[in-house]
């Protein structure tokens, strides 16, 4: 399912305009960006966990040329799904 497949799922499920469930998709989107970079775990009862996970540095290969290359530490967002959603699937 594309963006728009689930925007327009979305409208015909809550009965309001396309542009009314992108603009609700978005501000969803846009407050799971905020609050992960602030640090923020966002759960969804039933759905899931968007939370992030630091990655240590570590060595890495270049698969061109084989040589080492050094993958610096950072800080990546994770989703770990809730018993609701792995129920459904």
């Amino acid at each position: 399912m594309t963006k728009q497949e689930l925007i327009a799922k979305m409208a015909a499920d809550a009965n309001i305009s396309k542009k009314a469930a992108e603009d609700a998709l978005a501000s969803f989107i846009n407050s799971v960006k905020k609050s992960l970079g602030k640090g923020e775990n966002v759960t969804l009862v039933g759905f899931g966990t968007f939370s992030t996970s630091k990655r240590a540095a570590r060595k890495g290969r270049n698969p061109q040329t084989g040589a080492e290359i050094n993958i610096p530490a950072r800080t990546v967002p994770t989703f770990k799904a809730g018993k609701g959603l792995k129920d459904a699937v």
